[in-house]
């Protein structure tokens, strides 16, 4: 057999599969995929502990407001995160990648969050770089005329944040289908039977009149 006819017999058997098929296989294998990643991957824990900018005499609560969504902003500086390190007991460059942190545009409050696959770390370092920010807005005080204070220290999460296997799972499939779904779009299209046969072809004009004169 040569090189040439695999590749057809290939597309051959494309062509005979189902249309379904692909989709099938698609949800199956994303499926698969998505709830084994799932298994193996350890689940991730969140804390997340707050504080509250606190205006002072000479400054109102829109002073503070504006002051809380600029700590926000600064509370994963490395200035702020430096200090912090010391009571989390981890690298600078694990509380960047693992503390996130959110402010409101209605109240003067900060939300540190600290994401790890323990949940006494996640408190320790939500807690430790709160910390840390309310120390350097008390450091700025007499310039601000804000000053931070605890609001709600993080506790130890009980239950992972992380996706389930079942989440992952659904989530691999309906990748999985929408890839099978596209394979199906540009799937090799099968003839038919008349596609196939080919159309008798129909003499010309001229033809027909030279039959006519041998007749």
């Amino acid at each position: 057999m040569t090189e040439n006819h695999v590749p057809h017999r290939r597309t051959s058997r494309l062509r005979a599969l189902p249309p379904w098929s692909l989709v099938a296989a698609g949800v199956l294998a994303g499926g698969l995929l998505g709830g084994g990643y799932g298994v193996l991957k350890s689940p991730e824990y969140t804390a997340t502990s707050y504080v509250v900018a606190v205006p002072g005499e000479r400054t109102d609560t829109a002073t503070a407001l504006g002051f809380a969504q600029a700590y926000g902003r600064v509370a994963t500086q490395v200035a702020v995160l430096g200090d912090a390190q010391v009571w989390a007991g981890v690298p600078v460059r694990t509380l960047r990648d693992s503390v996130r942190t959110a402010t409101s545009p209605d109240a003067p409050m900060v939300a540190v969050s600290a994401t790890s696959v323990r949940p006494d770390q996640a408190a320790d370092m939500a807690n430790a770089v709160a910390r840390a920010l309310i120390r350097h807005a008390d450091a700025a005080k007499a310039e601000t005329h804000v000053g931070l204070m605890q609001f709600s220290r993080a506790g130890k999460p009980g239950t992972p944040t992380s996706p389930s296997a079942a989440v992952t799972g659904l989530v691999g499939a309906s990748a999985g289908g929408l890839l099978g779904a596209l394979a199906l779009l540009v799937r090799p299209r099968r003839r038919t039977a008349e596609e196939i046969t080919p159309s008798p072809s129909v003499p010309g004009p001229a033809v027909a009149a030279d039959a006519h004169g041998q007749l």
